[in-house]
């Protein structure tokens, strides 16, 4: 094990969670709709299930989770960041798919990269930008 400079030993983020309201339908938009990879299915507790999934060889995968008691899966602003290695045709595969997508692709010029958002199935919202 390696120790941080801090002291720690965190070494990467390794998966963030979505709050989604019914796991099924945010699996199948994850998987079949943006073509992720379905990482884990695994059922535990009292009727609950640990889901994840992500973009192919990327690192850092996504927990489809159920919200917390008192708490509600209402469309939140994720602060989830997708690359994109040809952002046009992505948007175009993703608006032909019928997901809310921002109309186009937002272009500020350099050295911003283009980039545009989109809701899942429960509203929360993810951004993609191209890697370039």
């Amino acid at each position: 094990m390696t120790e941080t400079a801090k002291g720690t030993r965190l070494t990467e983020v390794g998966r963030v969670a979505v709050t989604v309201a019914d796991q099924d339908r945010a699996l199948d938009f994850y998987v079949n709709t943006l073509g992720f990879e379905k990482r884990a299915d695994i059922p535990f507790g009292d009727g609950m299930r640990w889901i994840e999934v992500g973009p192919a060889a990327a690192p850092t995968g996504i927990a489809l989770v159920l919200p917390r008691e008192g708490q509600t899966a209402e469309g939140t602003e994720t602060g989830l960041i997708l690359t994109s290695e040809d952002i046009d045709a992505d948007h175009a595969t993703l608006r032909s798919r019928g997901v809310d997508t921002d109309p186009e692709v937002q272009r500020w010029g350099a050295p911003v990269p283009p980039m545009f958002s989109f809701r899942d199935a429960d509203g929360n919202t993810l951004m993609v930008v191209e890697n370039g």
